[in-house]
């Protein structure tokens, strides 16, 4: 590998190096990024022409997990080698995806593909370093692009100094899960500006997350800063695309059928599907207006989808910024009308919750079952079992159209860990409530933020069910229109629906309970929004959220006090790690006859916690049999038996439960001297006995009839 130019800067204390080499030479551009033995490779290239371009601005990016990164081989044992991505490996990629696309000019039609590869896993995070790799193997590319872009992480430390510390290297795993950490952003941004922002905390104030994002953003500044001089050096010169001018054929045609549809439309604040149906009333004029073919209108048929949605972008934005409108009549801080159902489905589920927030309806179902079914996972980075999983679901019909069915895709990955993310803060430990557990949230109507939506109705669904949060969440999607001509005139909109969401600058998702944030995630389609315009969105989600929360609370103001009839019963025992061979048993004999006989299910860890899963009385059943067995006897302590055997001379066996037995030595069987044992005990007898000797090398106890019953035999005259 011939290395001909290196970089270096420093973030965080930690090193951070950039190779240009001819490793990847076919690519338009490409680099080596190294931190802390962390190695990821980025490339970028560009299609030779347009000639299958879908309809849009066709930018694809990959992350690449590979397992020889982190030196071993893993895989199953069937399959050593790398499979599907990983939900962490496409959580990564839609990082990076959501950094780049705004900063390309979308009218390019030659597909664009960002592939980052993880080459080798040190301390450093991948993941970040993987962002800043795209960003230079862009910007140093022919590729016309608006960046560099930089990314940092930024964090505070539970129980440490809590103002907030960059940080390349943290990893989001059980330390960010379990609450060690209070706060964890990863924020991307450019020219002073925030593009991206991924982020969970532990009920963080947006006095807080606005200072971690002034922080970011000088980290930022210092990468992007960084970049520019490796684009100076090395960058090649951009390509140049010519863009056809819109035919004024085309602009007459919407100026007299389309343009005065969509303005009464958009100012009259029609529902979602009649403001479609305007655009689909458009385009078919087209279609039947410019049927001869010549050169212009095959441009214009090329053209009229995107000319009419810019037209309803440019309106919407007027709209906003002159006239204070929005597009269904809504005030800028208004949250639209809002519905919430606890349960009354069907009592084999565990818990349910539905949340409408106008056209916005989501259906979240809870399922609870034992600690064994919690998710391994067992990827490049991420090692570990996850007892809470969120799981989200977006099918055609919820947008009124239709779509292929079967496996997932990144948005629905993306949208479901991020309210993952904005409950894992509340849900509670597995010492409180030992389930696993698992929330479905089903997509059924959309117009706008169904995973805000999931948030609350996941919410619903966790009381109802009852898992003792600690506090409810709720969700909202804040959007921007944005002056293109003067960043700082600006409107902060509040709860955005479809055409806001899709026209707007802005989607900006906020998650928490009453006393702070839980979960961030920023997209934008503008070059970068301001920390101002952010400072403002937190102000004003932080008052939506309150609304929101109040109407889940009416209709359930806490976690039902019991868990459904239809969960397993779960009930935690602990016994001595030196007791699990007993109540395994040989060849787990034991174990198996009390799970056949109670027909509950026990899972032993190494350190004795028993967990007993079942129905009925099944759990308490099993549970007594264990603490029967393993219980620890103390001298003095009575109890009652059944003579099991009778030893000639000696004395007798004396069962005291279904796992003890003891011994009655024949100098115990009363307070006078025994000369035949079977004067005084017969087999299947039952008497009191009491504890006098224990012998834990052995398993031995010795027991007393006459201690504490003294008078229970008489002398024979």
């Amino acid at each position: 590998m011939n290395v001909s130019k290196e970089y270096s800067t420093e973030i965080g204390g930690k090193k951070i190096t950039a190779q240009f080499t001819d490793l990847a030479e076919q690519a338009n551009g490409s680099v080596i990024l190294t931190s802390e033995n962390t190695v990821v490779m980025a490339t970028a290239v560009i299609g030779k022409d347009d000639g299958r371009n879908p309809g849009w601005f066709n930018l694809t990016v990959e992350y690449l997990e590979k397992f020889y990164a982190t030196g071993k081989i893993l895989g199953s044992r069937f399959q050593r080698r790398e499979g599907r991505p990983t939900d962490e490996a496409v959580l990564s990629g839609r990082v990076i995806d959501r950094t780049l696309r705004p900063l390309f000019d979308h009218r390019i039609k030659n597909p664009v593909q960002v592939v980052v590869t993880v080459i080798a896993v040190g301390d450093a995070d991948p993941g970040i370093l993987g962002v800043n790799a795209a960003s230079l193997a862009v910007a140093t590319s022919d590729i016309p692009w608006n960046g560099p872009v930089g990314a940092c992480r930024v964090a505070t430390k539970k129980g440490e100094d809590m103002a907030p510390q960059v940080d390349l290297y943290i990893r989001e795993t059980d330390d960010l899960d379990n609450g060690e950490y209070g706060m964890e952003l990863t924020v991307c941004g450019r020219q002073n500006t925030i593009n991206m922002i991924e982020a969970m905390t532990h009920e963080s104030s947006e006095e807080e997350l606005g200072s971690a994002l002034e922080l970011a953003l000088e980290n930022i500044t210092k990468l992007e800063e960084w970049q520019k001089d490796i684009v100076k050096d090395i960058g090649k010169e951009k390509l140049v695309f010519e863009f056809p001018e819109t035919p004024q054929t085309l602009v007459d045609f919407y100026v007299k059928h389309g343009k005065d549809q969509l303005w009464n439309g958009l100012t009259k604040g029609i529902p979602k599907a009649e403001l479609y149906s305007l655009a689909h009333e458009f385009f078919a004029k087209v279609q039947e207006g410019f049927t001869e073919e010549t050169d212009e209108n095959t441009l214009i048929h090329k053209m009229y989808r995107d000319y009419y949605h810019h037209q309803e972008d440019d309106l919407i934005h007027k709209l906003g910024l002159e006239e204070n409108k929005r597009a269904d009549g809504r005030e800028m801080n208004q949250v639209r009308s809002l519905l919430a159902q606890a349960g009354g489905i069907s009592p084999v589920l565990h818990g349910s919750g539905i949340f409408y927030r106008g056209e916005t309806h989501v259906l979240s179902v809870l399922t609870l079952a034992g600690p064994d079914e919690s998710k391994i996972e067992d990827g490049m980075e991420v090692q570990t079992k996850r007892r809470f999983m969120h799981h989200y679901n977006f099918p055609a019909y919820s947008a009124g159209e239709t779509g292929r069915f079967g496996g997932m895709n990144r948005r629905e990955i993306g949208h479901g860990a991020l309210v993952e993310k904005a409950l894992t803060p509340v849900i509670p430990s597995a010492t409180e409530f030992p389930y696993t557990i698992r929330v479905v949230s089903e997509s059924t109507a959309s117009n706008g933020s169904t995973s805000q939506a999931s948030i609350c109705a996941a919410t619903v669904a966790l009381m109802d069910g009852g898992v003792p949060i600690t506090k409810p969440v709720a969700g909202i999607a804040m959007g921007l229109l944005q002056d293109t001509n003067d960043p700082n005139n600006y409107k902060i909109m509040t709860d955005i629906q479809g055409p806001e969401d899709h026209h707007g600058d802005m989607d900006f998702k906020v998650a928490g309970t009453k006393d702070g944030v839980t979960a961030i995630q920023l997209d934008i389609k503008v070059d970068g929004v301001s920390i101002a315009a952010l400072k403002d969105g937190l102000a004003d989600a932080k008052t939506a959220r309150l609304h929101i929360l109040d109407s889940i609370t009416k209709e359930i103001s806490e976690p039902r006090k019991d868990i459904s009839t239809s969960a397993p019963k779960i009930l935690v025992h602990k016994i001595d790690p030196d007791q699990i061979g007993m109540v395994i048993g040989k060849g787990g004999d034991t174990i198996k006859g009390i799970q056949e006989s109670t027909g509950a299910e026990l899972n032993i860890e190494e350190d004795g916690t028993v967990y007993f899963i079942g129905t009925g009385d099944s759990a308490d059943k099993a549970l007594a049999a264990v603490q029967s067995m393993t219980k620890e006897w103390a001298i003095g302590e009575q109890a009652k038996g059944t003579v099991e055997k009778i030893l000639d001379g000696v004395g007798a066996i004396v069962k005291i439960s279904e796992w003890k037995t003891g011994m009655v030595h024949i100098s115990e069987i009363a307070n006078f001297r025994v000369e035949k044992v079977e004067d005084f005990l017969k087999e299947g007898m039952e008497i009191p006995v009491t504890v006098i000797s224990i012998d834990k090398m052995k398993g031995r106890m010795g027991l007393s009839i006459k201690t504490d019953n003294p008078t229970l035999f008489k002398k024979p005259e």
